[in-house]
């Protein structure tokens, strides 16, 4: 007997919760993807899906308008953001057919094609006033500069760096995190790393078990009802405002000192695969982004041999 295609749904959420480890915040991403498609569909029965609803699901996707106005124009839905729709519904396709349902094969979803990533960085000059820019004298300065050399130290995500418990121990060099997919991997904390997390954490008076707590006055009046744990979109506020009074012109976010990390890592000598285990990334081919801005030998290559046939 077909089972109806939102309890299969359903199945699927709670398998991608159970089975597969993943965040609240993922499966609630994969409810939002697959119901958008659903709704759309308008079919009962995983059966009833066909190349035809597909294409058209397609089309209707890069047509949908984001409500932001760019260059006078309505801005659709870019080709990236398009694709989490695809991906989320080609996990529930790999799924059905794993559990022997019968509907669209998964690999005839194909991802729209996206322009290739570019790097943002910033000088090593403006990462060094981004790192020295935090006002030490106070609670709040000490936090962030540990925030900041933590970032740097082992180019975590934001996510891994709000999660991040208040007991590490700062007696070694290196630090267990659970990035995406609950992958455990180690980074590697910097002397100024270590120190500047040891002052920070030698002025807490507090009893909080998050590393990075909001210090402001409210919240410490509730400490006891809720965790201080400072939160992604705050982290990237506090970096936004170093960067602004640092007078440094590039958007500046933890993503990018993520980037700083791992080409300082390459441009340094560091093999490819080694920065990935370091990054957490699960396929080398999203490291090989930082090639193209650290690949030394091509430039040494070029030096070497360019117009060296006669005076020009």
């Amino acid at each position: 007997m077909s089972q109806n295609i939102e309890d299969l749904k359903r199945q699927f959420l709670e398998y991608v919760e159970i089975e597969k480890g993943r965040s609240l915040s993922t499966v609630s991403n994969y409810d939002h993807y697959l119901s958008s498609f659903l709704t759309f569909a308008k079919v009962k029965k995983a059966e009833d899906l066909n190349d035809n609803i597909l294409r058209e699901y397609r089309l209707w996707l890069n047509r949908q308008e984001t409500g932001r106005v760019v260059g006078g124009r309505k801005e659709n839905l870019k080709k990236k953001t398009q694709n989490y729709y695809l991906i989320a519904l080609r996990a529930f396709l790999k799924y059905l057919a794993k559990r022997g349902v019968n509907s669209i094969p998964p690999d005839r979803i194909e991802l729209a094609k996206v322009p290739e990533r570019s790097l943002d960085l910033i000088s090593p000059d403006d990462l060094s006033k981004l790192l020295a820019s935090p006002d030490t004298s106070n609670l709040k300065g000490l936090r962030d500069r540990a925030m900041l050399e933590m970032l740097f130290s082992t180019g975590l995500r934001v996510s891994e760096l709000c999660s991040l418990p208040r007991d590490i121990n700062l007696d070694l060099d290196e630090i267990s995190v659970r990035g995406k997919g609950e992958k455990v991997r180690v980074v590697f904390l910097s002397e100024d790393a270590k120190d500047s997390v040891k002052a920070y954490l030698a002025k807490r008076d507090d009893m909080d078990d998050s590393l990075f707590i909001s210090i402001s006055a409210k919240k410490l009046a509730d400490k006891g009802k809720d965790s201080l744990r400072l939160t992604s979109r705050s982290v990237e506020r506090i970096v936004k405002y170093y960067a602004i009074k640092e007078g440094i012109s590039k958007k500046v976010t933890p993503h990018v000192i993520r980037h700083c990390f791992a080409t300082d890592l390459l441009r340094n000598g560091a093999d490819l695969r080694s920065v990935q285990m370091l990054l957490g990334h699960a396929n080398i081919g999203t490291t090989q982004i930082y090639t193209h801005v650290t690949d030394s030998e091509l430039r040494n290559v070029h030096k070497k041999f360019h117009g060296k046939g006669g005076k020009r």
